[in-house]
């Protein structure tokens, strides 16, 4: 790699719990070892997950960065391959756009790996900014026969937030079982995956009925596409509104607010034989995602959870955004605007997804 630079700059975990940071700090520029291709990071988003693991939230469940992360998150990466493996050189060349996602690698051989449809739930899978170094540095190394070949069409700053908030929440409009012409209720529809969601949501046919607070999140919703937006902020009883709106309830319901209302008043806004998607990772690990038995029975009502999608999944996500369908709302920044942005977040204050410029 005789062009590249021997260091860079990344983003790198400090301290423990609410009160981590990070820090822009000088580390090497890593060498591809076998398989895998070194990808220079123009622009990464920024993702609930991450504010998450660097805020240590999920660690009461086991779920902590580890220690070859080297404190380094992120997981929605676009940019371009700078130097190869010789063993997928007949996969990628140098100049080549490549985007990075949660599921860096995959065993390829297990069950969900052979079956064609689900190695998201490979248990050898590596994952960036959890169990590998993220996205949050100017180069960072990926799995090569896993990594996402970026389509012409799609910006590399609209491709990064796609390889995670994209396609978590397109695999949750599938999930739903919500048909074109039918209502789809989307609480937290003006965060990072939810704005998204709706956009999905409105391209796949259906009525979508909006859920935030404040009057940002209601232009943003409905600038996307949503028909009938409710701010939680203003009404009394979300379900009742949802109710005189659709008049049996909806079809569907995907969760991506991590609260605990969130998922509590979810069932009572389906139809009968409606389903809720659950999306959201709340850090409050009583919160349960369900409805009383009695409830569950007489609508004979489905639960089911989502986590991001295949790499067939991430494909089929960018080709709407290819095709000018979905386009995420980006609050733009830098690698020093990390903990500002994750302070906004915690706060509700974040409209659309942020977006972070990486390489210089």
């Amino acid at each position: 790699m005789p062009d590249l630079p021997k260091t860079q700059k990344a983003a790198v975990k400090v301290g423990e719990g609410s009160d981590s940071k990070t820090e822009v700090r000088d580390i090497d520029v890593p060498s591809p070892g076998p398989g895998q291709i070194l990808v220079k990071i123009n622009y990464s988003g920024l993702c609930a997950s991450d504010k998450s693991l660097l805020h240590d939230e999920w660690a009461a469940g086991g779920l902590a960065m580890q220690p070859q992360t080297h404190g380094i998150a992120g997981h929605e990466g676009a940019g371009i391959v700078v130097a190869v493996a010789d063993d997928v050189k007949d996969l990628w060349k140098e100049g080549d756009r490549a985007g990075i996602k949660w599921i860096a690698s995959v065993c390829r051989k297990c069950e969900f790996c052979t079956n064609g449809v689900d190695e998201c739930h490979c248990p050898k899978q590596l994952n960036s900014g959890f169990s590998i170094a993220g996205t949050f540095q100017e180069y960072a190394l990926t799995d090569g026969r896993y990594a996402t070949r970026l389509p012409d069409g799609v910006k590399d700053e609209e491709a990064g937030p796609l390889m995670c908030g994209g396609v978590t929440a397109y695999v949750a409009c599938k999930r739903s079982a919500v048909r074109p012409g039918q209502w789809i209720v989307l609480p937290g529809a003006g965060g990072g995956l939810g704005h998204l969601a709706v956009q999905y949501a409105k391209a796949m046919g259906m009525r979508v009925i909006a859920v935030d607070g404040g009057e940002e999140k209601e232009k943003l919703c409905r600038k996307l596409g949503a028909e009938e937006f409710i701010d939680f902020t203003q009404t009394k009883d979300v379900v009742a509104e949802v109710m005189r709106i659709t008049t049996y309830g909806a079809h569907g319901v995907i969760v991506t607010a991590a609260t605990k209302q969130g998922y509590e008043t979810a069932p009572s806004m389906l139809r009968p034989g409606g389903t809720m998607v659950c999306v959201g990772l709340p850090k409050d690990s009583s919160v349960i995602a369900g409805a009383p038995p009695l409830l569950m029975c007489l609508k004979k009502l489905n639960v089911v959870g989502s986590v991001v999608g295949t790499l067939k999944d991430v494909e089929d996500c960018l080709d709407f955004t290819a095709r000018g369908l979905v386009h995420p709302s980006l609050t733009m920044g830098t690698l020093e605007d990390l903990d500002r942005f994750c302070a906004d977040m915690n706060a509700g204050k974040l409209a659309g997804r942020a977006c972070l410029k990486v390489a210089a």
